[in-house]
């Protein structure tokens, strides 16, 4: 965070530990998480839409994104969070279309 807490200067993921972790093997624990951090930080905002996400999450190989409304740190997406709204769409598609089709015959 910057100084006053609120603007992201860096996202620590299981990728930069691991290769952290390959150069510096255990003192890697001793190192300060500013020293391995990716430090330029991918986000998005409250008004992206789901699906730009998911592409954008998957063009560039990562499995979060801060979530920045005015600059300051609103909250985090995970891939994880993603993959259930687009599953939840799906669903409410199928349902709709079962019912479309019993209501039909």
């Amino acid at each position: 965070m910057s100084a006053n807490g609120t603007e992201p200067q860096g996202i620590l993921s299981e990728r930069d530990i691991v290769q952290a972790l390959g150069s510096s093997g255990a003192s890697l624990l001793q190192r300060r998480v500013e020293e391995i951090m990716t430090k330029t930080v991918v986000t998005c905002g409250p008004q992206d839409r789901v699906a730009d996400l998911m592409a954008l999450m998957t063009e560039r190989r990562i499995r979060h994104l801060p979530v920045l409304r005015n600059g300051k740190l609103a909250g985090l997406v995970s891939i994880g969070d993603v993959v259930k709204n687009r599953l939840d769409e799906i669903e409410l598609e199928t349902t709709s279309l079962k019912a479309y089709v019993a209501g039909a015959a």
